[in-house]
């Protein structure tokens, strides 16, 4: 029976233990003293198996504690996103959430401080372990670390007793960190072994009740006391029927299920991947996670090892911890095509899979009010004598129009900018509204930012949810000379996205500049996706038959399976005509709704900047035009 197949289980595993957010140092070869910026994620040992087994297609969940404050509802809402049960995962009003900082100074050098002085995860006990919770799993992983200390190590024993008593596996990961033993400074974090009868004594009474352990050549010592590791492996044998798993680096790993043979290498051996160390720190638990796919689905040994050993190899060729582990399609992918690149964070096919089966959920729908025009309501103020600044105040008179539309239900956006836009997206945020910012500038063509050209530099600041959009007066038929460079500007867009992890949304107008027939933008989008370019979502003009939204179909399906799909632009059409461009594209599963602007705001606007109309005026104005579109909308689409 394959864990989670019982009657009562709906979790594969449930994992117990630490739980920080971590602050990983983004210079690459820098002391930890002279690190400037940090990259955050949920870690510690449990936490990223219970991510890592998550992504890759297994059930699982949590028993730990965070912080009544922000950086403990990160974390359940990091698990809550990964699709991490939380049951589990109690929340402490009178302890702060763990921090670790860490950084990578060379390629056998990764020094971490743990901020762990009475933190939420350490005050777990014996209460927080729920015997229906713990019921409803096939598996619980115990680790080392959450022996070290009386409550803890009373907490997970009754997990322990409870899984035993009812038929569930128990999986030990040794996760030997001497410092939170307090066998080593509070700033040696990094140090990995330290000898200690009295560590060896204790996590020998844990052996015999387990089903699975694993650990690497130095955490088998300490669990077994003493530092040769065939003697050591021999030594677990006699007190536990496990299966072990000895994890050896890029050599792989070698599972003993039986009887220890007189040779390291003569266990059923999984074998490394040649992989560039760029970071260890976090490989072990993307390991884990990988085994456990495996182990606890039923399959084979050597089949459960080499998924072990390729997620290990991620891990250590990529920054982060619980974000660098792959997902069940890229770890596919990896295993299918291999990857030409000793650094997998160099591979891009690689690196877009998971970038795609990673980013955050979005509804299957978009229906957006576009408000991110400048030249074109720069206009309309300074033909109704208005200043400009006025334009901030319309642009939060427009959210409130959408508000009264979308109320609260997501699956509803707007285009703003942050020229005339920024009080506006704080408004939006409030709202939950999907967030689309223009960064070209407006009318350039051949494609220009605004502001600056140093694009990456531009969205450091840009909260995470935001989405990039930029347009661009592309056609197909355009002077090479012309394609090359806004082709180019494009692609340096995308690299700066992906670096800095926003999504990005490419508009394509083509009709400006050229005819349109059924090829055109598919020729435009193959032209771009052969330059590596693959935006998360595209927004296009509308097309003249089905035919060309079956081109455009195609040319996605067959250069990114992953992308969220096409919005329709909404040039400044009336609304009966916007009505037969829904229509056309209906049937096609491709287009995920529209990005209208002028349609709903240009007479509100206009009217609003005369002083001809209140602002609730305006706000009902745009309601009204907005709600009729998004039913225009849903009928096409239910028809």
């Amino acid at each position: 029976m394959t864990a989670g197949s019982g009657p009562r289980q709906r979790l594969d595993v449930i994992t117990i233990g630490r739980c920080s957010v971590d602050l990983y140092g983004q210079q690459i070869g820098s002391r930890l003293e002279d690190i400037a910026s940090f990259a955050k994620s949920v870690g510690g040992c449990p936490s990223n198996i219970a991510i890592g087994t998550a992504r890759l297609g297994l059930k699982s969940g949590l028993i730990t504690r965070v912080g009544d404050e922000q950086m403990g509802r990160y974390v359940k809402e990091q698990m809550a996103r990964e699709g991490v049960a939380l049951d589990g995962i109690a929340t402490d009003p009178a302890r702060l959430t763990s921090l670790v900082l860490l950084s990578v100074e060379n390629d056998k050098t990764f020094p971490l401080i743990f901020y762990r002085d009475n933190c939420a995860d350490s005050a777990l006990s014996e209460a927080d372990i729920d015997e229906d919770f713990i019921m409803s799993s096939g598996a619980v992983l115990v680790t080392g670390t959450h022996f070290a200390r009386p409550n803890t190590d009373a907490a997970q024993r009754k997990a322990m007793r409870i899984a035993r008593a009812h038929g569930a596996r128990v999986i030990l990961d040794i996760d030997y960190r001497p410092n939170l033993w307090g066998l080593a400074g509070l700033g040696a974090g990094e140090e990995r072994y330290i000898k200690s009868d009295k560590v060896s004594e204790h996590m020998r009474s844990i052996l015999p009740d387990c089903d699975l352990i694993v650990g690497t050549e130095e955490e088998v010592h300490i669990a077994a006391g003493t530092e040769d590791t065939l003697e050591a492996l021999r030594i677990i044998r006699q007190l536990s029927k496990a299966v072990i798993v000895l994890k050896r680096g890029p050599m792989g790993c070698v599972v003993y299920p039986d009887a220890i043979p007189d040779a390291l290498d003569k266990g059923m051996v999984g074998k490394g991947f040649p992989i560039e160390v760029y970071n260890v720190l976090g490989a072990g638990d993307s390991f884990m996670s990988g085994f456990l796919r495996g182990w606890l689905r039923g399959e084979d040994y050597a089949t459960s090892a080499t998924w072990a050993n390729a997620c290990g190899a991620f891990a250590v060729s990529r920054l982060l911890c619980s974000p660098e582990i792959p997902t069940w399609e890229e770890l596919q992918y990896f295993l299918t095509h291999g990857s030409e690149h000793r650094a997998l964070r160099k591979d891009e096919a690689i690196n877009h899979v998971h970038w795609a089966t990673t980013r955050r959920k979005q509804p299957d729908q978009l229906l957006a009010f576009a408000i991110d025009h400048r030249m074109q309501m720069e206009k309309m103020a300074d033909d109704a004598g208005a200043p400009r600044t006025r334009l901030n105040d319309f642009k939060r008179l427009a959210m409130q129009a959408i508000g009264r539309v979308s109320k609260g239900e997501p699956g509803y956006g707007t285009l703003l900018d942050d020229v005339y836009g920024r009080e506006a997206m704080f408004d939006a945020a409030k709202l939950g509204l999907w967030v689309g910012r223009p960064l070209e500038q407006p009318g350039s063509r051949p494609l220009r930012f605004e502001f600056t050209q140093d694009v990456g530099a531009r969205l450091v600041d840009w909260p995470v949810t935001h989405t990039i959009k930029c347009l661009a007066f592309y056609h197909p038929d355009d002077p090479r000379e012309m394609k090359d460079e806004q082709a180019q500007t494009l692609r340096t867009l995308y690299e700066a996205a992906r670096k800095v992890g926003r999504e990005l949304l490419v508009e394509i107008i083509a009709g400006k500049n050229g005819p349109l027939d059924d090829m055109t933008i598919a020729r435009a989008m193959t032209e771009l996706y052969a330059l590596g370019i693959k935006p998360d979502w595209w927004k296009l003009e509308p097309q003249a038959s089905a035919r060309a939204w079956e081109n455009i179909a195609d040319v996605i399906d067959k250069n990114d399976p992953w992308c969220r799909g096409v919005v329709l632009l909404g040039p400044d059409a009336p609304e009966d005509e916007l009505a037969r461009g829904f229509a056309a594209v209906a049937g096609q599963p491709i287009v995920k709704g529209f990005a209208v602007g002028r349609t709903i705001f240009s007479s509100a606007a206009q009217a609003w900047l005369r002083g001809e109309m209140t602002d609730e005026q305006a706000v009902a104005d745009m309601a009204v035009r907005f709600q009729a579109l998004v039913e225009i909308w849903n009928k096409a689409r239910a028809a």
